[in-house]
C-alpha cells in the first residue's frame, strides 16, 4: 500500500520516529495526516501538524477513550481512516523488581494502545475490505532488551499481538507490519545512554521512515530498519543457549542491565 490519497494516523508524533513518518507520508501524498502525542507535547505536535497540513489531536494512547476520540476526530476531519501507525513507547528501567507503575504503564502504552487502536478500527476496514495497521515494536521485541524488563517484555507482547492481527486478517484485506529498529536518533534513545541496541550504528528517524514506505510497499510484515536483526534472530533460534550466554557476555563488557548485587 501507498500513502498516496490515503487518510493516515500516526501516534506519537511529536517527534523522533513518529513526525518522520507523518512527514514522509505527507510528503508522499496522504489525503489526510493526523499527528498525535500526549498533551504535554502539544507545541511540538501544533508544529508540526502545522508544517505538514495535517491535524494535531493530543491525548494518552494508554486510554481506550482516547484512542477512540484519536480516530473519532481523524474521521471527521479526512473521512475513514486507512493507514494507522501505532507508534508511541516508553522506556522505563529495571528488571522484575521494577515497579509496578512501570510495568502497568509499559503495557498500556506497549501492547494495550495497538490493542485499543485495532478495536477501534478492524470493524470499518473490514467493511471497506482494505486498511493497514502498524505497530512500532523494537529489535528489543525479537532479541531482548539487557536494561528494562519491563520495556523488552511488553516489546514482545507487541510483537506477537502484530502476528495475531496478521493471522487474523491478512486474507481479508487488512495489511499488519511491525516495526523493529535498533538504535535510532531520538529523545528517548538518547536519554537512555549508552546502550547495546547501538553496537549497530545509529539511525536517523527519516531513514526509519524510508524503510517503512518501502516495506509498505511490499506490504511486508516485519520491518527491520537494521538488517543486521535478522543474523541475529537466527543465531537465537538455532541455538537459544548459545545465544542466551552471548547475551550474558555482551551484559557484561557493555554494563548494561547488570545483575543485581553487583
Amino acid at each position: 500500500m501507498h500513502p498516496k490519497d490515503k487518510v493516515c494516523v500516526v501516534t506519537g508524533a511529536a517527534g523522533g520516529i513518529g513526525e518522520a513518518i507523518a512527514r514522509a507520508y505527507a510528503a508522499a501524498g496522504a489525503r489526510g495526516v493526523v499527528v498525535a502525542d500526549l498533551p504535554a507535547a502539544g507545541d511540538r505536535l501544533n508544529k508540526a501538524a502545522r508544517e505538514i497540513g495535517g491535524l494535531a489531536v493530543a491525548g494518552d494512547i494508554g486510554r481506550e477513550a482516547d484512542v477512540q476520540a484519536l480516530v473519532a476526530a481523524a474521521e471527521a476531519k479526512f473521512g475513514p481512516v486507512d493507514i494507522f501507525f501505532s507508534n508511541a513507547g516508553i522506556a522505563r528501567p529495571g528488571h522484575e523488581d521494577a515497579l509496578d507503575a512501570d510495568w502497568e504503564a509499559s503495557w498500556r502504552v506497549h501492547v494495550m494502545a495497538h490493542v485499543y487502536a485495532a478495536r477501534a478500527l478492524v470493524p470499518g476496514m473490514l467493511a471497506r475490505g482494505s486498511g493497514y495497521l502498524l505497530n512500532t515494536a523494537s529489535a528489543a521485541g525479537l532479541l531482548a532488551s539487557m536494561g528494562s524488563a519491563p520495556y523488552g517484555v511488553t516489546k514482545h507482547a507487541a510483537v506477537a499481538l502484530a502476528e495475531h492481527l496478521a493471522i487474523q486478517y491478512g486474507d481479508r484485506g487488512i495489511r499488519v507490519s511491525v516495526l523493529c529498529p535498533q538504535a535510532v536518533d531520538t529523545a528517548m534513545y538518547r536519554g537512555a545512554g549508552t546502550t547495546a541496541a547501538g553496537v549497530d550504528g545509529i539511525m536517523k528517524p527519516a531513514e526509519v521512515a524510508q524503510a517503512v514506505l518501502q516495506a509498505m510497499q511490499e506490504e511486508r510484515f516485519l520491518i527491520l530498519s537494521h538488517p543486521v536483526v535478522h543474523d541475529y534472530m537466527q543465531r537465537k533460534a538455532g541455538n537459544i543457549d548459545r545465544w542466551l550466554a552471548g547475551m550474558r557476555r555482551l551484559r557484561d563488557k557493555t554494563g548494561e542491565g547488570q545483575r543485581r548485587g553487583q
